[in-house]
């Protein structure tokens, strides 16, 4: 009897609280940020890993064989156009200097014989004292002797120009690299490492490749005819070190090789940039930093999306305040944003937070509707 009064009174708790929560009224719908889409502008970066040359490299080699006397400077340090940098052991092209010039001597001194010949038989021919083939013969002479002091002035010519190249000197003014070779050392045309590298730093340049496809959309994004019409319209462009610092200085994009390379497919620009202080020498690397303008694109916080398998979705409001959950196409980023290709458009609402667990025909309270705000 006991028990099935307990039961009773269990079942009587029971039909209690089915009807407390029957009379409990539903959840209220979330209030929850709203955008509304609107056009705007933005500006999206690409960094590109560029290879820095100063704007002349050149290789010192000397041009004579000899031995390797002295080095004016010393690595590193920065030289005028014309200054001395090394000196070859002149005395063997000192002696073929001084022979040709000996040689040159004789034969100006045998045309001087060779000319005093045609004088004097000019006249015994004339009176026929002595017969026209001898005169002819001086004459014959004569122009031997003066092809002869040619040949020589080329040979002296030449031996001077040796001369001259045992004093290497610097053919623009920059920096010098490794030295390899040392004082003593025997210097050949032929060698295959060079004496040192002279680089004219004052200027910079940054070259870094395009893929096919980023110089296609290069060439659309700007106006003008030309690449070199769409260059001036090119913004100017920032260079990240290896550091992942910023090189105070910007630089400006002057060129556009003639082909692609075959091997990688690719198209190499420069990027041009000042450097008076020579903070940037031949040889360093970093990647250089386009900026490229969006007019009239669709922007919206990345926070306002969420990303599951590879797409990325926002959360759409019709008319009636019902969300669904929509995947949109991202054509960049610019810093916390994104520019978006396909899914929505002018006049759309969407979520901007606490949409995570909202399913899809959930209805909210639209707050804080703010409009996609343009962003230069």
């Amino acid at each position: 009897m006991k028990r099935i009064i307990t039961l009773s009174l269990f079942a009587l708790f029971l039909i209690s609280c089915a009807d407390k929560n029957a009379g409990a009224p539903a959840n209220p719908p979330a209030t929850l940020p709203v955008m509304d889409i609107a056009y705007a502008s933005a500006a999206t970066e690409t960094e590109y890993p560029v290879a820095i040359q100063g704007k002349t490299d050149v290789e010192i080699r000397s041009q004579v064989n000899g031995t390797l006397d002295k080095i004016f400077v010393d690595e590193g340090a920065y030289v005028t156009a014309g200054q001395p940098l090394f000196k070859i052991n002149d005395n063997p092209y000192r002696q073929q200097y001084n022979n040709a010039t000996a040689s040159l001597n004789a034969a100006e001194a045998a045309v001087i014989n060779a000319q005093l010949e045609v004088e004097k038989l000019t006249p015994l021919v004339a009176n026929k004292v002595v017969s026209d083939y001898q005169l002819k013969t001086a004459k014959a002479n004569l122009a031997i002797a003066k092809a002869t002091v040619a040949q020589s002035k080329a040979v002296v010519v030449t031996a001077a120009i040796n001369l001259g190249y045992t004093t290497i000197k610097a053919p623009v003014s920059g920096y010098i690299g490794r030295l390899p070779k040392k004082q003593g050392s025997l210097i050949s045309q032929a060698d295959p490492e060079s004496l040192t590298t002279l680089s004219d730093t004052k200027e910079v340049y940054a070259y870094f490749s395009l893929s096919e496809n980023d110089f296609i959309h290069f060439k659309t994004l700007y106006k003008g005819n030309t690449i070199s019409d769409k260059l001036k319209g090119l913004a100017p462009v920032s260079l990240v070190l290896s550091d992942n610092t910023i090189y105070p200085q910007l630089g400006k994009v002057d060129m556009v090789d003639g082909q692609f390379d075959k091997t990688t497919g690719a198209i190499t620009l420069r990027a041009k940039f000042a450097n008076a202080n020579g903070l940037l020498r031949s040889g360093n690397t970093g990647r250089v930093k386009i900026s490229i303008q969006h007019p009239n694109t669709i922007v919206i916080p990345q926070d306002a999306t969420i990303e599951i398998q590879d797409k990325i979705y926002v959360f759409l409001l019709d008319k009636k305040n019902a969300v669904t959950r929509q995947p949109v196409v991202v054509s960049g980023k610019s810093g916390t944003d994104y520019l978006i290709k396909e899914g929505i458009t002018i006049g759309d609402r969407i979520v901007l937070k606490g949409f995570e667990n909202l399913p899809d025909g959930a209805t909210i309270v639209p707050d804080n509707t703010k409009k996609s705000v343009a962003k230069i």
